[in-house]
Parts: C-alpha cells; structure tokens; sequence
C-alpha cells in the first residue's frame, strides 16, 4: 500500500511542518512582495512617460527632489538625489530578507530532519535489533521527508527571491538612470550660465 502525499507529510513529524509553515509564510511574502514591486515598476514606467511629476510613485518622489532644489548647487543636488534613491531602494527591498533567509533555513531544517530521523533508528535498532525492519521505517522515512521537504520549500523561494530582487533592482536602476540625467543637465545648465 503506497501512502498519499499527506501521508508521507505526517512522516516528516514536527521540522516537517516547521519547514511546511515556513515555507509557505515565505512564498506568500516573497508573491506579494513580487506584486507590489511590479505594480511600483509600472508606475515608474508610466511616471517617466508623464509630464506631470507624481508623488505616488518612486519616480515622482525623486522628481519632486529635483524640483524642490532648482537653486541648489550640483554636488549638493546629487547628494539629495542619491538620499532619496536610497530611501525608495529600501522600500522596493522590504522583507525580501525574509524569503532569503527561510530559502537557507529550509534545506538546514531538512537536514536536522534528517539528522533526528537516523537518531531514531538507531534506537530502534538498538532496542530491537535488525530483525523487524518497519521498527527502523518510520525514523528513516522522518529522515528521507524532511530532507525532500527542505529542498522543496528551498528551490523555488531561491527562484522567487532572485525574481523579486530582480524586478527591485530594474526600478533602481531607473531611478539612478533618470536622477543622473538631471543632474547632468543641471550641470550643463551651470556650465553655460
């Protein structure tokens, strides 16, 4: 009789609903973080095709930077500017540690599964001897399910956290883009004047 996946789950004992819960805590923070980032990049992306400056996007906040300090010298400009890339590159980044962190953790988690699994049927062989071998099953098989849960929850929040950070980096990058370009024509600006 081959057990069913919830089963097999039951297996994995408590690090295998340790890696479970997790696991799906970290997937659903790094999806809505992946949502948010995205619906920010389309707001930039529309911000940079707009006339009109924004303050709801982070585009918009550094263009308001910009028009704030019209008098303001170059080095003084590229300073503010860089602040406030700063600022909205951490905000872009938030929690994205989380999802980094359990994408480590969980295969560490399945290997301590694993580790406590094998604990198991050595007691079991030391009790009983090798004479029966489904007093061994149920350590080995906690060993074998936590490692695959591990490596299960890890695979793909590695995916989904180098897709995020990603998506973050391709706003960044805009903004750095558009902020050294005012600043260049400020500098322009100077040098004609």
């Amino acid at each position: 009789q081959t057990p069913g996946v919830w089963e097999r789950i039951q297996f994995g004992g408590k690090v295998g609903y340790t890696i479970i819960a997790l696991g799906l805590m970290a997937g659903l923070l790094a999806i809505i973080r992946w949502v948010i980032v995205g619906l920010t990049g389309r707001k930039v992306a529309a911000q940079k095709k707009s006339d009109t400056v924004s303050e709801k996007n982070p585009l918009g906040r550094v263009l308001g930077i910009y028009e704030a300090n019209r008098t303001t010298d170059v080095e003084t400009l590229e300073l503010k500017l860089d602040e406030a890339i700063m600022r909205e590159s951490a905000s872009l980044d938030k929690m994205l540690w989380a999802v980094k962190v359990v994408s480590v953790v969980a295969p560490l988690m399945g290997l301590l599964g694993t580790v406590t699994g094998m604990i198991r049927t050595f007691q079991a062989i030391t009790l009983f001897g090798t004479g029966d071998p489904k007093m061994m099953a149920s350590g080995i098989s906690e060993a074998l399910v936590t490692t695959m849960l591990g490596l299960m929850v890890a695979i793909p929040l590695v995916l989904l956290h180098a897709l995020v950070s990603n998506t973050s980096k391709s706003v960044v990058e805009v903004l750095e883009e558009q902020a050294a370009g005012l600043i260049a024509r400020r500098a322009e600006q100077r040098d004609v004047s």
